[in-house]
């Protein structure tokens, strides 16, 4: 059973870049696509980014491409999310996800959520 565990929240200066960190346990990430949601109050779950594990190849929701950036160290079986010149709009639950697959095409359909990790972006 793989487990998920965010890290990397907090409050965050409007313009900033954030960096959040999500660290993959009790099985072989090299079988997934891991990715990034988000989710702000009242709002329906977004999809931002993902990486397939084996093969490294990234996809983007178009919301967020060119601001975001998916990236993965396979010594840590860690996977980031960085997101640069945040705005307020940005503040929101951050969730990592994996979809147990080895391609990765385009929006992540997951089969396993990290709990979450609460970013606040102040103006």
């Amino acid at each position: 059973q793989l487990k998920l565990v965010e890290s990397g929240g907090g409050l965050v200066q409007s313009g900033a870049s954030l960096k959040l960190s999500c660290v993959g346990s009790g099985d072989s990430l090299s079988k997934f696509a891991v990715g990034w949601f988000r989710q702000s109050p009242g709002k329906e779950r977004e999809y931002l980014g993902a990486i397939s594990w084996s093969l490294g190849n990234t996809h983007y929701a178009d919301s967020v491409k060119g601001r975001c950036t998916v990236s993965r160290d396979n010594a840590k079986d860690t996977v980031y999310l960085q997101m640069n010149s945040v705005e307020p709009e940005d503040t929101a639950v951050y969730f990592c996800a994996a979809e147990e697959s080895l391609v990765l095409v385009t929006t992540l359909a997951p089969d396993y959520w990290g709990q979450g990790t609460q970013v606040t972006v102040s103006s």
